[in-house]
């Protein structure tokens, strides 16, 4: 369940402890000993309680100043005139180990603190009042650049991905950079016949081999089973070399950090650019693997680079997870074309902090990449998902019982995959196997193209044969198109 926080919560009275580590003895001047000693209440009882500090942040007591121990500053914000201008702007970043977990409290009121410092500024100058602008203003503006970077990502991975497909079955001759479907297109300018393509060549037509007989399926089958080994390969090893934290489809990991866990690199540059990679190559090569789940991690890796551009998330662990929160909202939005869909996913799963104007923010930002998506169009049907289902008749009534028994076939089908997955993992954490991921990898890659080809319609990614079966039947179509 999501924590919930008002806005007229922030002007509440409430008593909130803040731990500050040790580190080097500050050095402060007479007079600022004696303004901090007038408003930091310390208990000199035990040595650990001199590393607490209780900051009282109501609307009825005015906090005039606060120490931080951890940076040896002293911040004055009250008491602030027009000639004397109150320094430093901001409060230091808050710093936590890898693998600790963040003080909320602590983030919320340092958070308040900035935001009163910022009002008492703009009531004195006119740079102050332009600050304190642009400091209502960021939170927008960052998950608009968010929204805007995630559905451009999320286009050149499908292209990508569309292109690589293809690739392991032919290559367009003449525009090499284009995948079957455009490069059909081009060719024939009217109509799309996948069958009659003349600008597509096949591998064995690459060799001069036109015939449909034994040594034109070798030679294909040889060249499918290449670019699908290839591609994983190249896949888990820029992944084992370069980003360890990008394997996996990272919503657990997202959902841990989301409530306030440190993971060091899991959302950085490095992790973003091997897992936009190792996701269209993966997907490519032809494995049960999907992209729902990595764009939520891709997103968030995109939230968190943008969020150093404004202190007030990059500086701040709690109110960087509000942009996160948005994120992740933006990758669902992406991977299933649902903005809404991703807001309730952000809010009812991923996110343990979510005040409303995060969710006003989340919807926006889900807005923004479902909009960015559609405009880059890797469909070619200006929808922002492969398949749309537009049904205009009715279905009867007789219909509930074969619905009942996929629904029956489902749920069995379901629990079965899913105790079979748990014996498998818990086998491969004991077996060699497991020891050696890449070895693993390139064996079911291998084992699956072999499978996969003799079959068209198993040959095709699970996306384009999902699509091809949700495509209506004309009166001239026939049993082959299904």
């Amino acid at each position: 369940m999501s924590y919930m926080r008002s806005e007229s919560e922030d002007d509440e009275a409430d008593l909130l402890l803040c731990h500050i580590p040790r580190t080097k003895k500050r050095t402060m001047t007479s007079e600022n000993k004696a303004a901090g000693s007038r408003s930091l209440a310390r208990t000199p009882s035990d040595p650990e309680d001199r590393y607490i500090e209780e900051i009282q942040t109501s609307a009825n007591t005015d906090i005039s100043h606060i120490a931080d121990r951890s940076h040896g500053i002293l911040y004055n914000v009250s008491n602030v005139s027009a000639d004397d201008e109150p320094t430093p702007t901001e409060l230091p970043a808050s710093k936590y180990e890898d693998f600790h977990t963040i003080d909320w409290q602590r983030d919320l009121a340092r958070d308040r603190l900035r935001h009163k410092f910022i009002v008492k500024r703009r009531q004195i100058s006119l740079m102050g009042a332009l600050n304190g602008i642009w400091d209502a203003s960021s939170g927008w503006i960052c998950v608009l650049m968010v929204g805007l970077a995630s559905g451009a990502v999320a286009g050149i991975i499908d292209i990508g991905t569309k292109w690589m497909t293809d690739l392991k079955d032919g290559i367009c001759a003449d525009r090499f950079w284009l995948d079957r479907e455009h490069c059909c297109w081009s060719a024939n300018d009217s109509e799309y016949k996948e069958d009659d393509c003349s600008a597509w060549t096949s591998w064995p037509e690459m060799f001069k081999i036109y015939e449909h007989f034994f040594f034109y399926y070798v030679i294909e089958f040889l060249f499918f089973c290449f670019w699908a080994v290839g591609m994983a390969g190249l896949a888990v090893t820029l992944v084992k070399v370069f980003a360890p934290y990008a394997c996996g489809s990272g919503i657990p990991e997202i959902k841990c950090i989301l409530s306030g866990f440190i993971i060091r690199g899991y959302l950085g540059k490095w992790t973003f650019i091997i897992k936009s990679v190792g996701l269209m190559l993966v997907a490519a090569s032809g494995l049960s693997l999907g992209k729902e789940g990595p764009m939520v991690h891709l997103a968030c890796c995109v939230g968190n680079i943008f969020s150093y551009l404004f202190p007030k998330y990059g500086k701040n662990e709690a109110k960087k997870r509000e942009i996160l929160s948005a994120s992740a909202a933006a990758g669902v939005s992406v991977a299933f074309g649902a903005p809404i869909g991703g807001v309730m996913f952000s809010l009812e799963e991923a996110s343990y902090y979510f005040p409303l104007k995060t969710m006003w923010r989340s919807f926006f930002c889900a807005l923004i990449a479902g909009i960015i998506l559609r405009m880059v169009n890797p469909f070619g049907s200006y929808q922002t998902s492969l398949f749309h289902v537009d049904y205009s008749m009715k279905w009867n009534f007789v219909e509930l019982i074969p619905f009942g028994f996929l629904g029956i076939f489902g749920g069995v089908l379901g629990s079965a995959f899913i105790r079979a997955n748990i014996k498998w993992c818990r086998f491969r954490k004991t077996s060699r196997l497991g020891k050696h991921p890449i070895t693993e990898v390139l064996i079911i890659t291998l084992l699956t193209a072999a499978i996969s080809y003799p079959n068209p319609y198993t040959r095709k990614s699970a996306s384009a044969l999902i699509k091809q079966l949700f495509d209506r039947c004309g009166p001239e179509d026939s049993m082959s198109g299904l």
